[in-house]
């Protein structure tokens, strides 16, 4: 027994620091120049102006104009810039706000990566921008119905790691602030990564593509491209989007079915790891885990229906192309 434990801690921690440093360097190389950038634009007013100018789209989903900034970051660059920005705001949000943004965050982020990988398997930008704003303000739009109308989640978000602002307005306190947070930044990804190599241990992620298995049959997509598709909804649309480029060059794939399985990883990926970032700032777990999924296949679903009574020429038109070579 005490053999077998010094052989999972072994396997737990092989190459876990290296990883960790890896991930957090390159997401420093995102977050500083982000981070001075906002400091730029808030000096001469930017914020305020870009707030007025997203306000409208926030309000349609029942959001402060100033989580316009957040999204309008994590659409750009990736999750944890977002929340770096969403704390330094330091708004106090209810929980259903926070799940609504979070939902937000989750179906549309780390576009240009991530819009750039759907192109490479044969989809189209728009259909891809479209299936991911779309998608993300339509689910937006409909948990803020649900939540009003029914007066749910109206209780103050607990937010794990909340960011204390400085009362000492200089540059050097504001510098001191931020490297404050890009510690606990750091600490945040420690804990993560960690986390995420014990359920693969355990094998949660195995658990979750049997119990995925049945809906993606349901939707069509094919026996080859399921479980590329199931590495893509655990891992990110950057893994599974990769194996599926590489099957779709092989012609082993149809375009069809690449083209399902990507809008479906537009909209759920990273199931596990996106899901415990927006639990960090109070979001309610049924809405951002299994509401997310449900919408997912809903909307999937529908598109299947669609695709069915399209012909193929028409669909090579406006949605995917054959990248085989």
């Amino acid at each position: 027994m005490y053999k077998k434990m010094i052989f999972l801690t072994e396997l737990l921690l092989n190459g876990l620091w290296k990883e960790i440093l890896n991930v957090t360097w390159t997401l420093y190389k995102i977050m500083i120049p982000m981070i001075i950038i906002i400091k730029v634009v808030e000096e001469f007013g930017g914020i305020e102006l870009l707030s007025q100018w997203l306000s409208p789209v926030m309000s349609m989903v029942g959001l402060p104009s100033e989580m316009g900034l957040v999204w309008a970051t994590t659409l750009v660059t990736n999750m944890y810039a977002g929340l770096v920005i969403f704390m330094s705001i330091d708004a106090d949000l209810t929980v259903a706000q926070v799940s609504i943004l979070g939902t937000l965050m989750l179906l549309a982020h780390s576009l240009p990566v991530e819009v750039a990988v759907a192109k490479k398997a044969g989809v189209g930008i728009v259909a891809t921008l479209v299936i991911r704003l779309g998608g993300g303000l339509l689910m937006g739009w409909i948990l803020h119905q649900i939540y009003q109308g029914g007066d749910l989640l109206n209780t103050s978000a607990e937010v794990v790691w909340r960011h204390a602002p400085v009362s000492d307005p200089s540059y050097v306190a504001w510098a001191i602030d931020q490297l404050k947070s890009l510690a606990m930044i750091f600490v945040v990804i420690a804990a993560l990564m960690t986390f995420l190599r014990l359920l693969k241990l355990l094998g949660i992620e195995k658990l979750m593509g049997i119990l995925l298995r049945p809906v993606l049959s349901v939707l069509g997509i094919s026996r080859e491209a399921t479980n590329l598709t199931i590495v893509g909804i655990t891992l990110g649309v950057s893994f599974g989007g990769g194996l599926l480029i590489n099957e779709a060059k092989r012609g082993h794939i149809s375009p069809r079915d690449i083209f399902v399985a990507i809008m479906l990883l537009n909209l759920l990926h990273s199931l596990i790891e996106d899901t415990l970032l927006i639990l960090l700032i109070g979001a309610d777990f049924m809405t951002i885990f299994w509401g997310r999924i449900v919408f997912a296949v809903v909307v999937i679903g529908v598109l299947v229906f669609v695709l069915k009574r399209m012909d193929e020429s028409t669909c090579r038109k406006y949605f995917y192309t054959k990248i085989s070579d």
